[in-house]
C-alpha cells in the first residue's frame, strides 16, 4: 500500500485544532429527558440480532457473559446501546430483521453487522459487507413508522408491541457507522490518501440520514464517532507492513489517522446540521478518546493486554485467518475450538474486531456522563438544544 501520512497529518492537525478551540455555547436545559423510545442505527458495534436474523448467528461464546446464550450480538455481553437503553430506563432494543418474539413498543434496532454507511462495493453473501446499509435502514424506518400506526390500529397485541405515535417525535435517535467505509478502503489495497478521500461521501450520507430522520420526526440525535482502527487486531494482522509503524502503545499509526480524520469531518457536519435542523439536538460523542484512553493505560482501569483478542487463536494478538471466535479448525491433524479467555472482565478487545462487554461499559460510562460529548451534556440531558443566541 502506498503512503502519504505526512500532508494527512498536517491538515488533520489544523482541523483538530480548529475544531476543539471553539468553545460549546451552553445548551438550554432545565431536566432530564424522558425519552419514551429509542431507534437506531448502525453496525456490528450496536447490533442487537438484526444481521443474524438475516443470516446466522453469532455462536457461543459470543453472548456468554451476560445473556449466557446466542444472543445476536458481536461480543461476549451487552454492546452499547443496550447500556444506553438501560440508562433512559427502556429495555433493550429488538432488531428490526428479527421476526420471533420482537417487541417495538419502545423503539427498533436497525443496526446490522457489517454495515456501511455508503452503498458497499461488495455485500453478503457475496462479498464482505451487510445489504442493510444506512440508506436502507432509513427506508427500513420510514416504512416502520407508518405501518407500526397502522398495526396499532387493530388493537391488542398489535397495539402493545408497537410504539405509540408520539415516540417518533419524542425518542432518541442514535447513530455509530463509518468503521466499515474505512475498512473497505482499506482492504480495496487504497491509500490513506485514497481512503481519506472517501470521507466526504461517508459523512454526505450519515449527513442525509439525519434530515432523513428529521424530515420523518426526529428530533434528538446522539451521534458516535469511530473507534481507533488503527489497534484492533484483525487490521494489525491483515497489514503487518502498516502495524509494524506504531505508535507507543502498538497501534498503527496511519490507520488511527484514518480514523481521526473521519472524526474531524464528523464533527463539522455535526455542526453544520445544527444550523440546518434548528429544531434539533444534535450530540457528537466522541467514543475515540474513551477508547483510546482504555487501551493506552489499561492497568489504571483494571484492564489487560489490551491489543489481544479475548476469543481468538494464534499469534501476538491472539487473532489470525486461519479461524474465528466460536469456530473449530483442524491444526495439524487435531480440532481446536476458538473459545474465549479465562477473564473477558478484564480484556477490551473481544474478538478481535469488536470490543468486549467490560469496554464498553467502561466507553458507556464516561461518554454518558457528557465529558466527552459536544455539547458537553449527558445522555439524559440529550434532547435539549444549544443556545442558538
Amino acid at each position: 500500500m502506498d503512503f502519504s501520512p505526512v500532508s494527512l497529518c498536517c491538515s488533520f492537525l489544523v482541523v483538530l485544532l480548529s475544531c476543539f478551540a471553539a468553545i460549546s455555547k451552553p445548551v438550554v436545559a432545565s431536566e432530564d429527558c424522558e425519552f419514551p423510545a429509542i431507534f437506531n442505527f448502525g453496525d456490528s458495534n450496536s447490533d442487537t440480532g438484526g444481521f443474524p436474523a438475516a443470516f446466522f448467528q453469532p455462536p457461543l461464546p459470543y453472548g456468554q457473559t451476560f445473556f449466557h446464550r446466542q444472543s445476536g450480538r458481536y461480543t461476549d455481553g451487552r454492546v452499547m446501546i443496550d447500556f444506553i437503553a438501560n440508562n433512559v430506563g427502556l429495555p433493550f432494543l429488538s432488531a428490526y430483521l428479527d421476526s420471533v418474539g420482537s417487541n417495538f413498543s419502545h423503539g427498533v434496532n436497525f443496526a446490522t453487522a457489517a454495515a456501511t454507511a455508503t452503498l458497499p462495493g461488495f455485500i453478503y453473501p457475496g462479498g464482505g459487507f451487510s445489504p442493510f446499509y444506512l440508506s436502507i435502514q432509513l427506508d427500513q424506518f420510514s416504512q416502520f413508522k407508518n405501518r407500526s400506526q397502522i398495526a396499532r390500529g387493530r388493537g391488542g397485541v398489535y397495539e402493545e408491541l408497537m410504539p405509540e405515535e408520539e415516540y417518533f417525535e419524542e425518542g432518541l435517535y442514535t447513530i455509530d457507522i463509518g468503521h466499515n467505509d474505512l475498512a473497505e478502503g482499506l482492504y480495496s489495497n487504497m491509500s490513506v490518501d485514497q481512503v481519506n478521500a472517501t470521507v466526504p461521501d461517508i459523512i454526505r450520507n450519515i449527513s442525509a440520514h439525519v434530515k432523513g430522520l428529521y424530515n420523518l420526526g426526529g428530533r434528538s440525535f446522539w451521534i458516535h464517532n469511530t473507534d481507533p482502527m488503527g489497534c484492533l487486531p484483525y487490521l494489525l494482522v491483515s497489514f503487518p507492513d502498516v502495524a509494524a509503524q506504531s505508535d507507543s502503545i502498538g497501534c498503527a499509526k496511519l490507520f488511527n489517522e484514518i480514523s481521526q480524520h473521519f472524526n474531524s469531518k464528523l464533527k463539522e457536519a455535526v455542526i453544520q446540521l445544527r444550523k440546518d435542523l434548528p429544531s434539533a439536538a444534535i450530540t457528537y460523542v466522541d467514543v475515540y478518546s474513551v477508547k483510546y484512553e482504555l487501551l493506552s493505560h489499561p492497568d489504571r482501569y483494571g484492564f489487560e493486554h489490551p491489543l489481544v483478542a479475548c476469543c481468538g487463536y494464534g499469534g501476538k494478538y491472539n487473532y489470525s485467518n486461519a479461524g474465528i471466535c466460536g469456530e473449530t479448525i483442524n491444526v495439524n491433524g487435531t480440532d481446536i475450538f476458538i473459545g474465549a479467555c479465562d477473564r473477558p472482565s478484564v480484556r477490551a478487545i473481544w474478538d478481535g474486531i469488536h470490543y468486549t462487554e467490560a469496554a464498553n461499559k467502561f466507553v458507556f460510562d464516561r461518554i454518558s456522563s457528557g465529558a466527552f460529548t459536544d455539547p458537553p451534556v449527558s445522555l439524559k440531558m440529550a434532547c435539549h438544544r444549544e443556545d442558538s443566541s
